[in-house]
């Protein structure tokens, strides 16, 4: 079931990007990407901003994440296509064999990351492991690629790179963890503490007596920055 979700959003997304053309495609296309990566870094703080703030109850706690996630990236991509279009121009010329190359690639480029980043968004939500045909573990597109954990390797790379401090760089996700040889890697722990808060969920959940008791409150332990790391 999921995978049909994933081919549906792929496919309104490009179909309406493609229609704002060329121009305006490439420039939804950088839009989503760094609104995808601010969301990444902030939402967690957001999330904690609100429970700390709005007094619905603990069984709020799971439940934050997820709005926040979805709240700061539809947000944050109405705000930079806005600002795009006031501050930069909104229609430039274009050789005819390119236009309709650009316009379909720079559009599918949008939906596949924009179907990735909403896949991202369940890890986070407050629903039992497999909703939907959900996996983390497995192949959630059709079941030829893992859009969710390439986008999370995207972001781990992109902020470990562009934006690293040190000889380590910056830390996106993960814990330390020290080989058998000494050697320390980084082991990243998005998916995995998700997923865990997710299982617990699901059990609680189907062991719960059927009344009203709020949902069980299972906070995922923060990730561990290495020497010099900054997380982004």
């Amino acid at each position: 079931m999921i995978d049909l979700v994933l081919l549906a959003i792929l496919g309104i997304v490009t179909w309406c990007v493609a229609a704002e053309g060329a121009w305006g495609a490439s420039l939804t296309l950088l839009c989503v990407i760094f609104a995808g990566l601010l969301t990444m870094n902030f939402f967690e703080p957001v999330a904690e901003l609100l429970q700390a703030n709005v007094p619905l109850g603990p069984g709020w706690r799971n439940r934050w994440d997820f709005i926040a996630f979805m709240g700061l990236f539809i947000l944050l991509v109405t705000l930079f296509r806005l600002g795009t279009e006031q501050l930069i121009p909104s229609f430039m010329e274009v050789h005819p064999l390119v236009f309709d190359g650009l316009r379909w690639g720079a559009a599918a480029l949008t939906g596949y990351v924009a179907m990735a980043i909403v896949l991202t968004s369940l890890h986070t939500a407050n629903l039992p492991r497999t909703f939907l045909g959900f996996e983390p573990e497995r192949d959630n597109f059709l079941g030829m690629t893992a859009p969710d954990r390439q986008w999370l390797g995207f972001v781990q790379y992109f902020t470990e790179n562009a934006y690293g401090h040190g000889p380590k760089g910056a830390v996106f996700d993960g814990t330390t963890t020290t080989l058998a040889d000494g050697q320390q890697v980084l082991l990243p722990s998005f998916a995995i503490r998700y997923g865990s808060r997710r299982e617990q969920f699901g059990t609680a959940g189907s062991a719960a007596p059927l009344d009203n008791a709020p949902a069980p409150v299972v906070v995922p332990s923060a990730p561990v920055a290495g020497p010099g790391g900054v997380n982004l």
